[in-house]
């Protein structure tokens, strides 16, 4: 292994076990046996080690993406794409933090690669006259959107608990994205499916304003965490929730 690579590697190892995901220029040289002048030949400082620990990284998440075979469907492929880039950033949060740093001046190779694919596939849906912006502004939306959700997760776990949060945020920016025809095409269900969902959030909020339920502390806290779960459930699996629910009173 060359003295570059062995950097590399040591530093993208440092870098997924620090607990901030931040790594000392000597911390490295000294896992790596080498001295700093070795790493400032290789890299020039630490931006340009981290930078290049990015693209080492991300090199393996961005090969699912140049290997695939584009679906018949280009908005499939975009659906998936959203998902598996937050799928990435929780698998590997520190290198995904660094990733999106605002400390990193220049954008790695690897951003900007990711970035073109998905304009790529955003090409492709315009070709088939399914986008409604330009696929350039689309992919700005788009991106900023998927790297936001990722980062929320990623950085704030204890706040952003609920996993289901990026499928919600990826229909509603596909929503702005692409055609209306295209968003109908892609319903699991009659629209008339989601009242349930709606039906339970309002009742939620009003049974919290409301002073006189009639209900015990209990029955009212037990009521509050049924109607959040039939609020935030997606209406494909929102009978078996309700067959939980029943289960759960018996």
């Amino acid at each position: 292994m060359s003295t570059r690579a062995r950097i590399l590697e040591v530093a993208a190892r440092l870098v997924a076990e620090s607990p901030d995901g931040d790594v000392s220029t000597r911390a490295v040289c000294d896992a790596a046996q080498v001295g700093a002048p070795a790493l400032y030949r290789h890299f020039g400082d630490k931006e340009g080690l981290l930078s290049a620990v990015v693209d080492y990284g991300f090199d393996k998440y961005l090969e699912t993406k140049r290997e695939r075979t584009p679906q018949d469907d280009p908005i499939e492929d975009l659906r998936n794409g959203w998902d598996s880039h937050v799928e990435f950033a929780l698998g590997n949060p520190n290198l995904y933090r660094l990733m999106y740093s605002p400390a990193m001046r220049t954008p790695p190779a690897a951003a900007l690669e990711s970035h073109e694919i998905l304009t790529r596939d955003l090409r492709r849906a315009a070709a088939d006259g399914k986008l409604s912006l330009a696929p350039e502004a689309a992919a700005q939306v788009v991106m900023s959107a998927n790297v936001g959700v990722a980062l929320m997760l990623v950085a704030r776990p204890s706040t952003f608990t609920d996993r289901d949060t990026s499928r919600r945020v990826r229909d509603a920016v596909h929503a702005t994205v692409f055609t209306p025809e295209v968003m109908a095409e892609r319903a699991d269900r009659p629209a008339k499916r989601t009242q349930l969902p709606a039906a339970a959030a309002q009742l939620n909020v009003l049974l919290g304003q409301s002073g006189e339920s009639g209900l015990s502390t209990a029955e009212k806290a037990l009521m509050t965490e049924w109607l959040r779960r039939l609020s935030t459930t997606s209406a494909g699996s929102t009978a078996s929730t309700a067959s939980t629910l029943a289960a759960d009173d018996g």
